[in-house]
């Protein structure tokens, strides 16, 4: 009787032994797997990084050798992803989420030497808008031979990158015939109406704060005051 009782408890030993061998063997595998699972989790739940050309809500509307113009749009509530700056830029500000911006304009040189990743978010309740002018060179060394010919004030912005000019028209005021030496971007800063003419008479309307138009090196255009109350202009220049 004792014998025949061993046996089944002697199998069942065995079978015990066995399943813990292969719990065991199971335990040591998952062990090996695991650290691989939870990096390739990490990796994919981590936040993106691209280019600034590349990040979406900076979308290029234009571009000239190496000059980018930018329309960066940014929604209430919303962040851009992690996006690179490694070029100089020039920022004309149309509306932050608090409100209009009045297209004040500030430089930012730095990126071409120190490049920084960041985001930009918008707490509201506005859309914040930029429109941006990117410089892809190395920018111009020296004393600044290429101003250009027509205007009637020095500019807000010099650099080795760009060239800056604000200008505030009255009702009906028209700028002098003015030839810049670089490619040039004439943004609407303000709301009303602004008419910007090539010397062949060919015009540009913009027609609210963020309208916007190139004119080529060498090409001769007037700025106009269109509309009804008084209106501000940034001409900006990419020196290349």
């Amino acid at each position: 009787m004792t014998k025949i009782a061993t046996k089944p408890l002697l199998k069942t030993s065995s079978g015990l032994l066995l399943a813990v061998l292969v719990l065991t063997a199971l335990d040591i595998s998952l062990d090996k797997v695991n650290p691989v699972i939870t990096a390739q989790e990490n990796a994919l739940s981590g936040e993106k990084v691209v280019h600034l050309l590349q990040e979406p809500r900076h979308r290029t509307v234009h571009r000239a050798g190496g000059l980018f113009l930018l329309d960066v749009q940014v929604n209430p509530g919303d962040e851009s992803f992690q996006h690179i700056h490694d070029q100089a830029i020039l920022l004309t500000s149309i509306s932050s989420g608090a409100g209009p911006s009045n297209g004040t304009v500030r430089a930012i040189t730095d990126y071409a030497t120190t490049p920084l990743t960041h985001n930009v978010s918008n707490g509201g309740p506005g859309l914040l808008r930029i429109i941006a002018l990117v410089n892809a060179g190395n920018g111009v060394a020296g004393e600044p031979t290429d101003r250009p010919s027509g205007m009637s004030s020095n500019p807000d912005i010099e650099n080795s990158w760009f060239r800056s000019y604000r200008i505030e028209l009255d009702p009906g005021e028209e700028t002098l015939l003015q030839t810049h030496r670089n490619s040039t971007v004439i943004i609407q800063g303000t709301q009303g109406t602004v008419h910007v003419t090539r010397e062949d008479g060919i015009t540009a309307e913009l027609d609210m704060a963020g309208d916007w138009a190139w004119r080529d090196a060498n090409s001769p255009f007037t700025i106009q005051n269109r509309g009804q109350t008084s209106v501000a202009v940034a001409i900006n220049e990419g020196r290349e």
